[in-house]
This record gives C-alpha cells, sequence and structure tokens, in this order.
C-alpha cells in the first residue's frame, strides 16, 4: 500500500498496518492487568496508555484494544493466553479488520468535531473513545497534544479517507476550539 498523506487544517496520514488485540475479560483481575502491565500500562476507563511502540485503549467494561508492532502480535498472543491460563477471558487478533488514520497539527478537534457527535472541549492527551465518524463506528484517541489516531473498520478506509479530506479543507475553518 502507498502511504496516503492529505495536508489541510491538518496533516491526515493513513497508517501502515499495526497489531492490534482484542482482549475480553475482567478488567478488574490481578492476573488480567499483570499480563496486560507486561507491555504497557493499564488504562484507566475512556483512556489510552503508551509506551514506546505499543498502546492499550479502554474499549468497554470488558473489553481493551492491545497495539504493537505488527510482527509482534503472534508472540503478544501467545504470552496473553499463557498469563491468563485458567481465567474466563478472549484474546483476538484483529489487526487485518482495522485501520489507523493519524491525525496531527492544531486543529484536531476541528476536523474530528465537523464529523462526530463528541464535545472535544476537553479531549485531552490520552483520551480514547468510541464514537460515530459521519456514518461509521470508529474510535478516536488523542496519543499526544497535536496527535491524534482514528480507528475505523478496513472496510470503510476509502469513505473514512474522504470524509476526512473533505472536513481537513483548509477553506473551511470552524475556529470553535
Amino acid at each position: 500500500m502507498s502511504e496516503r498523506i492529505h495536508a489541510g487544517l491538518v496533516r491526515l496520514r493513513e497508517m501502515p498496518t499495526r497489531g492490534m488485540i482484542t482482549l475480553r475479560g475482567d478488567l478488574d483481575d490481578a492476573s488480567l492487568r499483570k499480563a496486560v502491565e507486561a507491555g504497557v500500562p493499564m488504562p484507566e476507563r475512556g483512556r489510552l496508555t503508551v509506551a514506546g511502540a505499543r498502546m492499550a485503549a479502554w474499549m468497554s467494561p470488558d473489553e481493551l484494544l492491545l497495539m504493537a508492532p505488527h510482527g509482534a502480535v503472534t508472540e503478544d498472543i501467545a504470552a496473553l493466553k499463557a498469563a491468563l491460563a485458567g481465567t474466563h477471558h478472549l484474546v483476538a487478533d484483529v489487526s487485518d479488520a482495522r485501520c489507523v488514520m493519524e491525525l496531527t497539527g492544531a486543529n484536531i478537534r476541528e476536523v474530528l468535531a465537523k464529523l462526530s457527535p463528541v464535545d472535544f472541549r476537553d479531549f485531552d492527551v490520552g483520551r480514547f473513545r468510541r464514537t460515530r465518524l459521519a456514518q461509521v463506528p470508529c474510535a478516536v484517541g488523542m496519543v499526544a497534544a497535536d496527535r491524534a489516531e482514528l480507528i475505523a473498520f478496513r472496510s470503510v478506509t476509502d469513505y473514512v479517507w474522504a470524509v476526512l479530506e473533505n472536513a481537513n479543507d483548509a477553506a473551511a475553518p470552524v475556529g470553535h476550539f
């Protein structure tokens, strides 16, 4: 895949495939917490944590999305399954099911607010939430003060890219944030 980049109010970039693991289970369980924290700190509700090239995002009361370099997924899954043996859990490789778009710049909230029913005023670094982008489900995480990542299903990649490009038009700032 050739890299797609678009400049406007922010810089949009379609990211290379990233390793993603859905982990479901009791997020308060000590063994699950320990298994997650072997790679990245455990995120709180509505948050994401970052440790180098790894991220963990809170998806729901019993679900995390763990992200790592694509080549690390097989080993990570094996380690999680070994650490969680004997506990009720689900570990699934969802890397190929999702795409990631990176937004960088000062106007991230402006672009996202055009497309999502989220109040982005207090969407600070480390925030992560599921929402809708135009007509499709997605998740958005604020990785740094000037960098957000949007995760959507790979089947709607071209649609997501098109609506982001449209909302990113430098001639159409909102000026709210």
